[in-house]
């Protein structure tokens, strides 16, 4: 096949590349330019879109010996990530850029341009794999818990995942940093990244402060008492306790956490960790990896809501557009704007955008 390799300019990349190339495909590798002012993007090896990162993959390019180029996708970026990023946060939500990023970017807008160029895939160094089932092509977990991405990548429809290749699903993170040393690649040891990419200094909040502007408000009680004021709602999240700063102790030192951002009023409500407990999930907009569930039927799964969180045993069914979720036991400090992905085993369900809390 005649295949793109996306390389960020880390290790995990750089394999996969490498590895297309030994599996007698025919790549080339892009790197994608994701804002026109790299300089304020993070720099280091924290991010994935430095300037430094760029080099790093032409290098590993050179090593492996495949064409190289770089894709402009800065405006694609701002506009589908960036700016998506503070809508959701001004509205109240807890979005997770990485899942737009992946969505929009990495795979809608490369995969589209790729098959326009007359590619059949898109290579990356994600950790999950695809199976042949009974269901056809499926996504799967990795092999590797610590590393698998599965997660992150749940925003992708079936045929989003039909034109996609990831090498390194069935390996621990460990042996792909010792493949690229023995092949010499430069990038054998980069750490990874992590991190917001477009928050410079790692600190959202002050970052949303920059954009958002500052508009001080109340903060109060389920009661509707005033115990404090906020410097924008915006940059608190469901389920916070420190930097509260209220004014009014709680009676007998009971911590009190974020129990609702309302931006309408620009009022964050907080309360004890009880009022937090959550034993139901409605997402919107449901994304399915595979064959999409009959509707109206009950399903027994797994969900996930965050990149690194625990399984939740649960029961879930759809009615084509969003999905309810019943969990077995109720989950603590769930905010919306969040990913919600199904699981059946190790396998991906399908993914939706967290709407409701019951």
């Amino acid at each position: 096949m005649k295949v793109i390799a996306a390389m960020s300019g880390g290790v995990d990349s750089a394999v996969a590349a490498a590895r297309a190339v030994d599996a007698g495909h025919e790549v080339i590798g892009v790197h994608l330019a994701l804002s026109s002012n790299p300089q304020k993007y993070r720099s280091g090896a924290r991010g994935c879109c430095t300037i430094e990162d760029s080099h790093d993959a032409r290098r590993a390019a050179d090593v492996i010996g495949i064409p190289f180029y770089i894709w402009d996708m800065a405006e694609e970026f701002h506009e589908g990530v960036v700016e998506n990023f503070l809508s959701e946060y001004a509205a109240g939500r807890t979005p997770n850029p990485c899942l737009r990023c992946n969505e929009k970017i990495k795979f809608a807008a490369v995969l589209d341009r790729a098959r326009a160029l007359g590619f059949d895939a898109v290579v990356t160094g994600h950790y999950a794999q695809m199976r042949e089932t009974d269901l056809g092509r499926t996504m799967h977990r990795a092999e590797d818990p610590l590393k698998d991405q599965s997660y992150v990548l749940a925003v992708l429809n079936k045929t989003q995942l039909d034109g996609a290749i990831f090498p390194l699903g069935d390996t621990h993170k460990e042996e792909v940093r010792k493949e690229a040393k023995r092949r010499g690649l430069y990038v054998a040891n980069k750490p990874d990244s992590h991190d917001i990419c477009f928050v410079p200094s790692g600190n959202n909040a002050s970052w949303l402060h920059d954009r958002l502007g500052t508009e001080t408000g109340p903060i109060v009680d389920e009661d509707g008492t005033k115990l404090g004021e906020h410097q924008g709602a915006y940059t608190y999240t469901i389920g916070q306790r420190k930097g509260l700063n209220l004014t009014v102790p709680a009676e007998g030192g009971v911590p009190r956490y974020v129990l609702k951002i309302e931006p309408v009023t620009n009022t964050v409500v907080v309360g004890v960790k009880e009022s937090l407990a959550v034993s139901g999930i409605v997402g919107e907009k449901a994304i399915w990896c595979g064959p999409a569930p009959e509707p109206a039927t009950q399903y027994r799964g797994f969900s996930q809501i965050r990149a690194h969180g625990q399984p939740l045993a649960c029961t879930y069914s759809t009615d084509g557009e969003s999905i309810t979720v019943a969990l077995d036991e109720p989950l603590f400090g769930l905010a919306t704007g969040q990913g919600l992905v199904i699981y059946d085993g190790d396998r991906v369900v399908g993914s939706a955008t967290i709407s409701a809390t019951l």
